[in-house]
């Protein structure tokens, strides 16, 4: 997100969102490799914290940007 932070406004939205696509990639093969039993449920929990959180923050930058 350091990008977005020094992008022209009108460029933000198109950056945060493609952001999302890659954390929602990402959300995805966390969940593929904890099926796998690649990851232990400890491990994945502490993997999926934080990018909720990440996700949480994208959602609301998100919101503000479409917003005003």
């Amino acid at each position: 997100m350091l990008i977005a932070g020094y992008t022209a406004r009108e460029r933000k939205l198109v950056i945060v969102q493609q952001a999302s696509a890659k954390l929602d990639t990402l959300k995805f093969f966390l969940k593929i490799a904890w099926q796998a039993k690649a990851l232990s449920p400890k491990k994945y929990a502490e993997l999926s914290a934080p990018v909720a959180e990440i996700g949480k923050m994208l959602g609301g930058w998100h919101k503000q940007l479409t917003s005003e």
